[in-house]
């Protein structure tokens, strides 16, 4: 879903709250129609200036193994397929692009992907 899309969805309980609170205002006390009107058009207005503003707020970030893509990092032990690797202090579970050779223990690498708990690496 783009933030954009995430951001106004997010946005239409606020919206339909501040008209619900106008046309209370406007049966019970008797606010003007127009008032009623211009009030919740100064909500969605606001929404809308605020939104360049607060659109990094709603974008959605890698999380686990994927926020580490294009880190590099060393292998543990051969990676042939699959094996340990530590990257930015931490031990990861890996494994190998399919295809690709073993990478010997020692070797630098470099995260081509990141899925789950496991990292797809290659040998730098």
């Amino acid at each position: 879903m783009r933030t954009v899309t995430r951001y106004y969805l997010f946005q239409i309980p606020g919206w339909l709250l501040a008209g619900a609170l106008v046309t209370v205002l406007h049966a019970w006390l008797g606010l003007p129609m127009w008032a009623a009107l211009a009030i919740v058009g100064v909500v969605v207005v606001k929404d809308v200036v605020c939104y360049p503003f607060l659109r990094k707020a709603y974008q959605l970030e890698a999380a686990g193994a994927a926020q580490l893509v294009g880190l590099r990092g060393v292998a543990r032990d051969t990676l042939d397929p699959a094996g340990y690797v530590y990257v930015n202090g931490e031990l990861w579970r890996a494994r190998t692009e399919p295809g690709a050779p073993a990478i010997p223990a020692g070797a630098e690498v470099r995260v081509v992907q990141g899925q789950r708990m496991t990292l797809t690496v290659a040998k730098e």
